[in-house]
């Protein structure tokens, strides 16, 4: 039987600042192929590729992924100025629309970093250029020096909506996280649900209000070394199982806490902390 094939959205580059190439982050395309059990392929961000019609037909789900260009303010009603950074149209173009019909028509699809920030504008939700410019909010960017594993390593802590999906998913009321943007969600989207939030009150994962398959986002890097992360393997198993579910013929998918990795007892040994009072 053949696996599953889980779109991997890709970013535009410049090889030797002058080749233009689409490409995809390794640790991506093993948190698909090591923890989902699908097939990744890479779908370029480019419109005249193909249509959304096109690229639904193609894949059975999709990862959208993060990247360095951020979504241009055009789609939110806000002026573009140099604090929002380089943009990729392309991308825009092929994300934005391709969110809403997957949501429409129980395509499942998971959102990363940018990907998140995709989500909340392809449902009419606002981007704050630099969070950490508002007053009380921390500096969430990507450490300027060290390894990968220190710029990956957890940072700070995400507090769950108590009964949500996510808490739900991950059976913790807290997990830990690693942090790597500048952007971040200002005005949630109208079906835009936010059930995870840092310490300063930064949004941090979403979900799609009435959406009749998987339609989760997080503003973190989960991909990164997804197999050994409790957290993240629990997102990417449960997001491999809505995609073989639809892919069995139907486009329910549990949220109960995938095999293994599921109760808070684990989480509380492997990156989770303690609930807040409250919680």
């Amino acid at each position: 039987m053949a696996r599953p094939v889980i779109g991997i959205i890709g970013n535009a580059h410049l090889i030797d600042g002058e080749y233009p190439v689409q490409a995809v982050g390794v640790s991506n395309i093993e948190a698909v192929a090591q923890v989902t059990g699908a097939l990744p392929l890479m779908v370029p961000a480019l419109p005249a590729v193909g249509s959304i019609a096109d690229l639904i037909d193609a894949c059975d789900g999709f990862v959208f992924t993060g990247g360095r260009p951020n979504v241009h303010p055009s789609h939110y009603g806000h002026e573009a100025t140099e604090r929002h950074g380089a943009f990729d149209p392309d991308r825009d173009a092929v994300t934005l629309p391709l969110i809403r019909e997957c949501v429409a028509r129980a395509v499942p699809v998971f959102g990363i970093c940018r990907g998140f920030q995709e989500f909340n504008v392809a449902f009419g939700g606002t981007l704050h250029p630099e969070i950490r410019e508002i007053p009380g909010r921390q500096n969430h960017r990507m450490p300027p020096d060290g390894t990968l594993e220190e710029k990956f390593e957890l940072r700070h802590v995400v507090r769950l909506e108590p009964g949500g999906q996510f808490h739900r998913l991950l059976g913790a009321a807290e997990i830990m996280v690693n942090s790597l943007h500048g952007q971040g969600i200002l005005d949630p989207g109208a079906r835009v649900v936010i059930e995870g939030w840092a310490p300063d009150a930064t949004p941090e994962a979403i979900v799609i209000e009435e959406a009749p398959g998987f339609a989760m986002a997080v503003q973190w890097h989960p991909e990164w070394r997804a197999a050994e992360d409790p957290v993240s393997r629990s997102l990417f198993q449960a997001f491999g199982a809505a995609v073989g579910a639809r892919v069995a013929g139907g486009s329910a998918w549990s949220q109960r806490p995938a095999p293994g990795t599921g109760s808070e007892a684990e989480h509380g040994h492997h990156g989770a902390v303690e609930p807040l009072r409250g919680a």
